[in-house]
């Protein structure tokens, strides 16, 4: 069990999927966003947005609509097919697209006809070189036919949204989907050669014991999942709405959020997963992932954790968000205003923020101490963090050795926490963040 210290934790961070963080994006030209793309080098990654699900969940804060207007939905394909031309033609020739992603929303709230169509324009556009494809699924809109279309394009890695096994939390957070459900998801992804699958698990969820989590987890490692993502909740219903359906007062409490964290840490870590952070595993001698985590090649961006090499990654769709060295640049959210930029073929950035030497030298320390627990750092930072160090230091979760910060297995549920002490710009209001655990 790691030991409690709310004070340390009292102050909501960011997940840090990038840094600077999407809180602190600003107006971008879109001209910027072009000059990047025409700068590009060597190999890069697609992200492709579908904002759209059959179910909407009450605890969900993703840019998500529901599917049930075909319209709509036909019209925002229309948008993206176009981008994709549009982005397509500014990169350099010879660029090659290595890594493929979808997610949403749920990317198979779309027909599977719709997702070859993509994956086709995508091989026309783009010279895509011998790609890994993933893509994001919900189990409750999952068919025999989806399962097809996914080993026709040798799509090898698959993300399901689990959440919870338990009935009553699924009832509490509008997620309800039986076990059937997703043994079937399962049986079908592995038949389609899907060789990597992901089950998302929350903790924190109204009404949820820790005998919920460990019978969730339970079901989770016996239908053999490869990796596995484990959130906290995050109850912010002044940012989304829809949240303000759950009851607050079914939440579990802070000590008992933590108490869950580091049950679900121990479980995975003594059945066969590789720890990846505090709150990711992979199976170990099997999934990439651990590969990666146990040879420190673990990177971190907008997917989460990965083993993605590539310092590019383009976002496409309504809200997806593209990472360049030197600059991060996010498309058009409001969904109608994105489908008329698109289809007009104009590229849809609004926001963004150029990372200056500074900002990528503060974002390397970050992604390292989340992925591998240690960092180097400058004596004139590790100057200027020392003191909001010292409480950390002093509670035997991290130490310094000369210009090394490492983070001890006792403080990895305080990672995030110990990596914010160098974001310079956490000024910005900390309710825009979730709980550190």
């Amino acid at each position: 069990m790691w030991p409690y210290h709310p004070e340390l934790l009292e102050t909501p961070v960011p997940r840090y999927t990038s840094y600077p963080t999407a809180a602190d994006f600003d107006v971008l030209p879109a001209c910027h966003y072009r000059t990047a793309l025409e700068r590009t080098q060597g190999d890069v990654s697609l992200y492709l947005h579908i904002p759209f699900c059959e179910q909407i969940c009450f605890y969900c804060g993703c840019n998500t609509g529901k599917a049930n207007k075909r319209k709509r939905l036909e019209s925002y394909l229309r948008a993206l097919h176009r981008e994709i031309e549009t982005v397509a033609a500014l990169l350099p020739r010879g660029t090659r697209v290595r890594r493929i992603a979808f997610g949403g929303g749920s990317p198979n709230a779309i027909a599977p006809v719709e997702f070859l169509r993509l994956i086709d324009a995508l091989t026309i556009q783009f010279n895509i070189d011998e790609p890994v494809f993933s893509i994001e699924l919900d189990p409750r809109t999952m068919s025999r036919e989806w399962a097809q279309v996914l080993a026709a394009v040798g799509v090898e890695r698959a993300s399901l949204g689990v959440q919870t096994f338990a009935e009553h939390c699924q009832q509490a957070i509008g997620r309800v989907q039986p076990e059937e459900l997703i043994v079937q998801t399962v049986d079908w992804l592995r038949e389609a050669g899907v060789n990597s699958i992901n089950f998302d698990l929350m903790y924190g969820l109204p009404g949820q014991t820790l005998e919920d989590l460990e019978d969730s987890m339970h079901r989770t490692r016996v239908l053999g999942a490869d990796r596995v993502a484990l959130f906290g909740y995050a109850h912010v219903p002044h940012i989304v709405a829809r949240q303000r359906v759950i009851d607050a007062t079914n939440l579990p409490d802070r000590h008992q959020r933590f108490a869950m964290a580091s049950a679900g840490f121990g479980y995975f870590l003594t059945h066969g997963y590789v720890p990846v952070g505090f709150d990711h595993f992979a199976k170990a001698g099997s999934d990439p992932l651990a590969a990666a985590a146990t040879s420190g090649r673990v990177r971190r961006n907008f997917q989460g954790f990965t083993d993605d090499p590539s310092d590019v990654l383009i976002g496409l769709g309504a809200s997806a968000i593209s990472s360049f060295p030197g600059l991060l640049a996010q498309n058009e959210k409001n969904s109608g205003r994105y489908r008329m930029k698109a289809g007009d073929g104009q590229l849809t950035v609004t926001r963004g923020i150029h990372r200056s030497a500074d900002d990528r030298y503060r974002g390397a320390i970050i992604e390292r101490l989340l992925c591998d627990g240690r960092s180097r750092v400058g004596a004139r930072l590790l100057a200027e963090v020392a003191p909001r160090l010292e409480p950390f230091i002093d509670r035997g979760l991290a130490h310094i050795d000369r210009e090394w910060l490492s983070i001890e297995p006792d403080g990895l549920p305080y990672a995030r926490t110990i990596a914010s002490l160098f974001d310079a710009y956490r000024a910005v209001s900390p309710r825009q963040f979730s709980s550190a655990v």
